[in-house]
């Protein structure tokens, strides 16, 4: 990779996380810590508004951005084929939201490229959740991301009902079944519950209802006891 593509996907990075460590830097671009160090200190002095210090993490400043971004070929198809089958398997918002997302990408890039990426030869039937299983992981992913308990009357895999108050942390696709990771309050303990095995859910709106993230309590906690180094760090790209 040449050095000017480095420095750029080192903006990338760091402005997609809230922090970002040298270590996982060096991980992506498959450099040293010591090339990273020495990277963002050529990019700070160039004006970069990159905050934070080696050690400690790094964040980009507010009010800093890129110009567009274009594709190439063979990311808009992969844009393209990973939409496709996002779709099939996402609760109806998303689904909806991914198109639009895509149909704005593909009509900025040149008419050959963008008659290369619709022509992906890869497609997903509708034959993906049951409406039910939609509507309950469109609560869910919204409560994660507001905060919010849930309150859900769950069958197990030997069918016992039980009732259980939960903090909502992060919905996961397994390949046909989406399972919550979530703090289960009357287990003071992580859980993960099949949403095809939710009976019934209710969203705690309540001022009571909210909750913050504590110590040992929060996805992070969750990833750091269940995935070995370098899954956690895939897995924290995604949700840092």
């Amino acid at each position: 990779m040449r050095r000017a593509d480095r420095l750029f996907q080192i903006v990338q990075l760091i402005r997609g996380r809230r922090l970002t460590t040298a270590a996982f830097l060096a991980q992506r671009l498959e450099v040293s810590e010591r090339t990273v160090y020495r990277d963002v200190a050529d990019l700070q002095h160039q004006g970069v508004p990159i905050e934070g210090e080696a050690g400690v993490g790094y964040r980009l400043g507010q009010g800093f951005d890129l110009p567009p971004l274009m594709f190439t070929v063979d990311e808009a198809r992969a844009l393209v084929a990973s939409v496709r089958m996002a779709q099939v398997w996402q609760d109806p918002v998303l689904a909806q939201n991914s198109q639009v997302a895509l149909g704005k990408i593909l009509s900025v890039l040149p008419v050959a490229a963008r008659v290369a990426a619709q022509s992906m030869a890869v497609y997903a039937p509708p034959m993906g959740l049951e409406p039910a299983v939609q509507a309950t992981l469109q609560t869910l992913r919204e409560a994660a991301q507001a905060h919010c308990k849930v309150r859900v009357d769950y069958r197990d895999v030997n069918d016992q009902p039980s009732q259980r108050t939960l903090r909502p942390l992060g919905c996961f696709y397994w390949g046909k079944v989406w399972t919550l990771v979530a703090w289960c309050e009357a287990r003071q303990d992580f859980r993960s519950f099949r949403l095809d095995r939710m009976v019934r859910l209710e969203l705690l709106q309540s001022a009571a209802g909210r909750f913050a993230d504590e110590p040992g309590k929060t996805l992070a906690d969750y990833l750091r006891l269940v995935a070995p180094p370098e899954a956690m760090t895939r897995l924290q790209d995604g949700c840092a």
